[in-house]
């Protein structure tokens, strides 16, 4: 990997956060008036037609990306993917950028700590500290015992810890299928779980929240596109820790167009869990042969 392949796709990575931090703007802002199940059902449908048009343009097309020996495995991916982006959207709407994204940047230490008894890898007590500084951090920021403690603070955490799951679970199906499979099944599994659910839930939408809607489904879109170019060009372990610039992205966003604070105690325990997540990142990466 040339180093001006690796510096490319370091600017593809931070182009993705930043696209990925204005589509939850976005998400806020209209689940702030609409249904969430609603909001992230309609992104699905754009979702699922760009992995589709993906997919046709692909040696074999379609049948090829789908050809999978663990179909339940992929669908449960797939749905479980849909419910995490219910649940931190609905995070949005009660915590707002701000506060949700510096407790689902925890979701990498989930993914460490449960990697063994997942996937049955080997977590040293490195790493086991680094979680373990990591969650010190999560604490600061939801600060029990400090004031009332408000049980909403826990919807972004349950967001991390499904979204971990979903990461270990690409993982494991990566040992079998392809990253177009599972992409593929990503799409198609989590389009239908919440068109089956939110059609119920379909509210009208005046002609201005539409334009958003579109805005929306363009960054779904554009995001995952940078994505795949991002992981084209480098390596995941070259760019992984530029990700979280989407917690500085998505903080800039939140306090400028939503008027949202950053107190000092969500800093120091973001800046815990940023820093105990590149830590494991880094670990992680020595570790592998």
């Amino acid at each position: 990997m040339t180093q001006s392949n690796t510096r490319l796709g370091i600017l593809l990575m931070i182009a993705t956060t930043f696209v990925f931090a204005a589509q939850d703007g976005l998400s806020r802002h209209l689940a702030d008036t609409y249904n969430v199940l609603m909001v992230v059902m309609i992104r699905y449908w754009f979702f699922a037609a760009f992995v589709i048009s993906i997919a046709s343009r692909k040696t074999g097309g379609i049948r090829a990306a789908a050809a999978t020996t663990q179909p339940v495995l992929q669908i449960f991916r797939g749905v479980l993917l849909a419910v995490e982006i219910c649940v931190m959207v609905l995070a949005f709407t009660y915590l707002g950028l701000v506060e949700s994204h510096a407790i689902f940047t925890s979701y990498p230490l989930l993914i460490a700590a449960l990697s063994g008894p997942v996937l049955g890898e080997t977590v040293g007590w490195r790493r086991w500290a680094a979680i373990g500084v990591g969650f010190i951090g999560v604490l600061i920021i939801l600060q029990p015992g400090f004031r009332v403690f408000a049980p909403e603070a826990v919807i972004p955490l349950i967001a991390a810890f499904l979204f971990a799951l979903y990461g270990l679970l690409t993982r494991y199906a990566a040992r079998r299928d392809t990253a177009a499979t599972s992409f593929f099944w990503t799409g198609v599994a989590g389009s239908v779980a919440m068109t089956s659910i939110g059609v119920w839930f379909w509210e009208p939408m005046i002609a201005t929240d539409w334009g958003w809607m579109a805005c929306l489904c363009v960054t779904g879109v554009l995001g995952h596109w940078l994505l795949i170019k991002c992981y084209e060009v480098a390596e995941a372990g070259a760019v992984q820790p530029f990700a979280y610039l989407q917690l500085v992205f998505a903080t800039m966003i939140g306090i400028t167009l939503f008027g949202e604070t950053l107190e000092f105690n969500v800093v120091v325990g973001a800046g815990l869990v940023v820093g105990a997540g590149l830590f494991a990142l880094w670990r992680e990466r020595r570790a592998k042969p």
